[in-house]
């Protein structure tokens, strides 16, 4: 972009600015389309365009975008609302989630998100949720350790790995299809 004064152009504000230069070094629309690499309509529209509203027309307005369904001020308070923690909006644990969350915002504003917006509200707010993790509530820690210091090695020692080759006459065609088997034509 290029910026000049107080207005910045965008390349496609300055294409139409080129396509009015051309039509007035009178070049034909599809010259002027063919040398722009836009469609011959296109150069009719922001010919038809100065026509009628004048050469403003051709400048780049910017969108708008989506209306806001939250002000500024009103994103900020949510880290104050999460902090409270996830029990006190009548959650079973304290963890925070982006459907939790999403919860939290429609009943503290009135206004739906998806979950996946929320994620990215709470990115521009430096706020992370939490993922909860997926354990059994009968999880026995003290046990689980004891099994992989203890159980686990004895069951690894007697496993043990056999240092004779296998034999070819255990291989997968002759365990399923012996008739198929290599090894088995020979034998037979």
């Amino acid at each position: 972009m290029v910026t000049t004064n107080t207005r910045t152009f965008d390349w496609k504000e300055m294409r139409r600015w080129r396509a009015l230069e051309l039509k007035h070094d009178g070049w034909t629309q599809q010259e002027i389309a063919d040398a722009l690499g836009v469609s011959k309509v296109a150069v009719s529209q922001w010919m038809t365009a100065v026509q009628k509203h004048g050469v403003m027309s051709l400048q780049s307005r910017p969108h708008p975008g989506a209306t806001l369904k939250l002000m500024p001020d009103q994103l900020k308070m949510i880290p104050e609302f999460l902090s409270h923690g996830a029990e006190a909006y009548g959650f079973r644990g304290e963890v925070w989630t982006c459907r939790r969350i999403v919860q939290v915002i429609a009943r503290e504003f009135a206004v739906t998100y998806h979950k996946d917006h929320v994620s990215r509200l709470l990115k521009t707010l430096r706020w992370t949720p939490q993922k909860p993790m997926e354990r059994a509530t009968q999880r026995d820690e003290e046990k689980i350790s004891e099994w992989r210091s203890e159980t686990w090695p004895e069951l690894k020692k007697k496993r043990g790995v056999s240092s004779a080759r296998p034999s070819l006459l255990m291989n997968r065609a002759s365990t399923c299809c012996p008739e198929w088997s290599v090894p088995m034509q020979h034998v037979g």
